[in-house]
């Protein structure tokens, strides 16, 4: 996949994680389809992909003309029997179990037997994922981070039925667009999560418990450790609901109380107050 010309990328989703995937893949030179499940959906998506390109225009990142070659090899869709001639797909959908086995087995039977299976996952285990398909061998995890286009680590998740090939295919493909892989063993959380989760949700507890202000403890970790966002700020930027779902499932898979989220963050998601999506979550956005 190292020849973009004549390689096709699927994705699976055009939320924030997906749009960033095609974004930087059709940016490095690569043919793109995403598919939605709604016209709207997609539309809103594709929309907001070509403000994200316009703004990297804006910013001296990518030249104009650049930009509207990238644009033009994104083809939106949502039937999923459109993505049937692509190379590899990479699935960036709601982060629920079933849903992504659901759409897994329906990619499983329509993509030629050559092709590759990504999963974007942020905490679910890639095994059980790769066990739903018949082809294991070809099925790996491939985490990147948000925001895409900016971030340039993408974790290369492995299981024990994984081909060396499919690796070596996921890691060349990683770094044709300008990424750097790293690779981990499938656990629940990988490297960053499994470090980042119980930090953050430690944060939490220590405000709960007054420790400090919300303001103090951001401030005291970014002068402190050299961090370039507080750790509410951080919480507040990737989603109190997202944080909660992903403690719930390592929690689930490794029974620490590390894993455990705490009430206050429970709280928090169930006033809606999900971070700066919502317009107000530690801090006030509106």
């Amino acid at each position: 996949m190292t020849d973009a010309e004549n390689s096709r990328i699927g994705i699976l989703g055009c939320g924030l994680m997906g749009r960033g995937i095609a974004e930087v893949a059709a940016t490095s030179g690569f043919g793109v389809t995403v598919r939605e499940v709604s016209s709207e959906a997609l539309e809103t998506g594709l929309a907001a992909l070509r403000a994200s390109m316009d703004r990297s225009v804006k910013r001296g990142k990518l030249e104009p003309e650049a930009a509207e070659a990238a644009f033009a090899r994104i083809g939106g869709t949502t039937d999923l029997a459109d993505l049937k001639g692509c190379d590899l797909v990479i699935e960036a959908i709601v982060e629920n179990l079933d849903a992504k086995v659901s759409a897994f087995v329906a990619l499983d039977g329509l993509l030629d037997r050559s092709a590759i299976l990504a999963t974007n996952t942020s905490s679910l285990t890639v095994t059980q994922l790769a066990a739903a398909t018949a082809r294991p061998d070809r099925f790996i995890g491939m985490h990147f981070f948000n925001p895409v286009p900016a971030m340039k680590l993408v974790e290369i998740v492995g299981t024990l039925m994984v081909s060396d090939e499919t690796m070596t295919r996921a890691r060349t493909f990683a770094e044709a667009i300008g990424k750097e892989p790293i690779v981990c063993r499938d656990n629940s959380g990988f490297i960053v999560n499994r470090l980042l989760v119980p930090y953050l949700l430690d944060c939490v507890r220590a405000h709960e418990n007054g420790v400090g202000s919300l303001e103090d403890i951001d401030a005291g970790m970014r002068l402190g450790c050299g961090h370039p966002m507080g750790p509410f700020a951080l919480l507040d930027f990737i989603g109190l609901d997202t944080i909660l779902s992903i403690g719930h499932i390592m929690f689930e898979e490794y029974r620490e109380t590390r894993f455990a989220p705490p009430p206050l963050l429970k709280q928090m998601v169930q006033a809606g107050r999900l971070g700066r999506k919502s317009g107000q979550g530690f801090y006030n956005y509106g």
